[in-house]
């Protein structure tokens, strides 16, 4: 069935992929527009928690990713807490309240590949940096594009990150919606048998682990069959203000001793971790903070970091995108979804999405002050494990696809949907 209206995707990364593939097998007419000259993906690991896996099931995404993971299928992905300083005791070993709980760790590019497979290439266009849009009188979206190009579509989905242009159209131009977390975080990655050669005692080849102390924490989660650790070295100050935006660039190399500087007091295996980080890329956080509190103006429509860009603290950012995507689809490709309730449908997703978001926001943000304040003078183990104890509950059960069956039934409720045609 060939739908009455068209989607213009700004943005080529996971979120824009991900909702290209069932779009276009719905039979939206779709273009996706990425900046780039060609697909590609900043970073190293990314972690799909079970809200997460729910919604990539959902829309036919899985088995696609999974096949240029290391996993056969999700599994169980549940961190330890360690202490950074010597002699590295286990402050948690975080339990889930529900074993079906099932994650999943891959290299981000791998991910990306994924999507890219299930892709027709004659939708994409490369080298289209989105400059402005507008709302033309007949109701459409025009993408203006920094080559001098235009594109009208009846709905513009805005996936193109944190420093989103589709955003400022959303919420006003005048609008400063980023802050700088006072946070830098310092990635890497290093094959496990470097580590084991240089004697590190804590096991990092199978869970994901937190190294905690005072003011900063490492993460560490084991990709490609455990053989390469990704590691994320987190520097922060807590006691100052969040403030505006750092100037360009956000991630830059930085001297080694940089690193080791930040880092000089903690114990053996910490030190070993560090040294092996010789090349550090220095990424300046930033975040939406406060949340917004609308993903929708007109028929352009926010989802993933454009919408909700978060602290990684819980590493459940790019979850809440595919939630977004999961939720967004859904309502676009039902089969009473027409150009002329279009506004009815974009409303639906904007009472799901900004509150169940801006929730998770909140607690990555109070994440970070948790595993940064394990010390003397802040919180003890037992502290640490009271804070920690459940705090990825709320993020994990969370059922995308029970919330959009609530949202059709609304629909109908309200005289959009008409349950005799179901």
């Amino acid at each position: 069935m060939t739908k009455d209206f068209t989607v213009a995707i700004v943005g080529g990364g996971l979120c824009g992929l991900a909702a290209a593939y069932p779009l276009s097998k719905a039979g939206v007419t779709v273009k996706v527009f990425e900046a780039a000259p060609k697909f590609e993906e900043i970073g190293a690991g990314v972690g799909f928690g079970p809200n997460a896996i729910r919604a990539l099931e959902s829309l036919g995404l899985l088995p696609a990713i999974l096949a240029r993971s290391d996993q056969e299928s999700p599994e169980q992905r549940l961190f330890k807490f360690v202490e950074g300083s010597a002699p590295h005791n286990l402050v948690f070993d975080y339990e889930t309240t529900n074993p079906t709980n099932l994650g999943l760790g891959i290299y981000r590019p791998a991910c990306l590949d994924g999507l890219i497979s299930l892709l027709d290439p004659s939708i994409t266009q490369f080298n289209k940096r989105c400059s402005s849009l507008t709302t033309t009188s007949t109701g459409r979206t025009r993408i203006q594009f920094s080559d001098g190009t235009t594109h009208e579509a009846d709905i513009v989905i805005g996936t193109d990150g944190i420093r989103s242009v589709t955003r400022q159209f959303v919420i006003g131009e005048k609008a400063k919606p980023l802050v700088f977390a006072n946070t830098y975080a310092y990635r890497g990655l290093v094959p496990l048998e470097d580590l084991v050669r240089a004697g590190i005692k804590t096991d990092l080849s199978v869970r994901p682990t937190c190294f905690v102390g005072k003011g900063k924490h490492i993460i560490c989660f084991p990709i490609k069959g455990g053989q390469v650790i990704n590691f994320v070295a987190f520097v922060a100050q807590h006691d100052i203000e969040k403030g505006p935006e750092v100037p360009l660039p956000w991630v830059q190399s930085v001297p080694h001793e940089e690193l080791k500087r930040q880092y000089k007091e903690w114990g053996p295996d910490g030190q070993i971790i560090i040294d092996h980080l010789k090349n550090p890329s220095r990424w300046s956080i930033h975040a939406c903070i406060p949340p917004l509190k609308s993903y929708v103006h007109d028929k352009v429509v926010l989802v993933g970091d454009a919408a909700h860009a978060m602290l990684p603290h819980l590493g459940a950012g790019v979850g809440q995108g595919f939630e977004d995507v999961f939720t967004l689809i859904q309502l676009l490709t039902h089969p009473q979804t027409r150009k002329s309730n279009l506004d009815k449908i974009l409303a639906c997703y904007n009472q799901a999405r900004p509150p169940r978001a801006s929730d998770v926001l909140t607690r990555s943000t109070k994440a970070a002050e948790i595993y940064d304040n394990y010390s003397a003078d802040g919180y003890d183990i037992a502290e640490m494990q009271a804070r920690l104890r459940g705090q990825w509950e709320p993020v994990w059960n969370y059922d995308v696809r029970e919330v959009t069956e609530a949202l059709f039934k609304k629909l109908r409720d309200d005289g959009v949907f008409s349950a005799a045609q179901l």
